[in-house]
């Protein structure tokens, strides 16, 4: 009797490792399913964007009504929409838009300073951030000084004048070569670099043709060079001013959760909200 007790109890132990492949197995569809109804509700948030921009748009009617699948209007109410122009590539248009502008800006430019650009004194191009007008050091400054040339002054009025009315912000940029400085007025390139810009700045504001909100100046010194320093026309072409025209940004607060950003949205990470404060 003994033994057969011990045979019928070592045929049920198999029991347990059922019980407990059974548990597993739930909890792998409990967490499915978790991910399947987390795809669903993103769904409904993108769905909700696209039909809040295509009315926008004046592409669907703007009757109310209820959409299809009966969840994208609480997903749109409960969060705010991705801006249609990240989904839609609206961004795109944006960008152009801006690039429009800036080579507006820069045929005005081009019209108002003919005689400076064939001296050389001045150059304009399109840069990374925006429209660079680059005022070479010959032509604006003489060497160790951060005082423009007064000749140079009708100059930059005719700059104020074509970059006033534009909506953009305006970021001056004071830059040298790589020989160091060091006189009783300026310490080192910094000082110099950043003098000039700085210098170059309050007279646009003299001039009252651009917003001072606008504005904004530093210096870089020689870490910023367009040519290489082992030549002497290398070295001219590195002590320069820049005016790097850009758009402006901002937190746009039509659209929560995003920003607008030369010409395209982003989400807004914490640090912008530091930077905003």
């Amino acid at each position: 009797m003994r033994e057969r007790r011990k045979s019928n109890a070592s045929r049920d132990r198999w029991l347990v490792s059922y019980a407990d492949f059974i548990t597993l197995l739930f909890g792998l569809f409990v967490v499915l399913f978790a991910f399947a109804k987390e795809d669903q509700k993103k769904q409904a948030q993108v769905s909700a964007a696209i039909e809040t921009g295509f009315r926008a748009l004046g592409v669907f009617p703007t009757a109310s009504g209820q959409p299809a699948n009966g969840t994208s209007s609480m997903a749109g109410a409960s969060q705010p929409a991705i801006p249609i122009n990240v989904l839609m590539g609206e961004r795109v248009l944006s960008s152009a838009r801006v690039k429009d502008d800036l080579g507006s800006i820069r045929r005005e430019l081009e019209q108002r300073l003919t005689n400076q650009l064939a001296s050389h004194a001045v150059s304009i191009k399109m840069g990374r951030d925006g429209l660079v007008i680059s005022l070479r050091e010959a032509g604006f400054f003489d060497s160790g000084s951060a005082t423009p040339k007064s000749e140079t002054l009708p100059t930059l009025r005719q700059i104020a004048a074509s970059l006033g009315p534009a909506p953009y912000d305006l970021r001056i940029e004071g830059h040298t070569d790589n020989i160091p400085i060091h006189t009783a007025e300026f310490d080192s390139n910094w000082e110099l670099s950043s003098a000039r810009a700085t210098r170059i700045a309050r007279l646009f504001l003299d001039m009252k043709a651009i917003s001072p909100e606008r504005i904004s100046a530093a210096g870089y010194a020689e870490f910023h060079p367009v040519a290489e320093n082992n030549t002497a026309a290398g070295r001219a072409e590195n002590r320069r001013v820049d005016l790097v025209v850009l758009p402006r940004t901002r937190i746009d607060l039509s659209v929560p959760g995003f920003t607008h950003s030369n010409g395209e949205w982003r989400k807004i990470t914490d640090d912008d909200a530091v930077s905003q404060q």
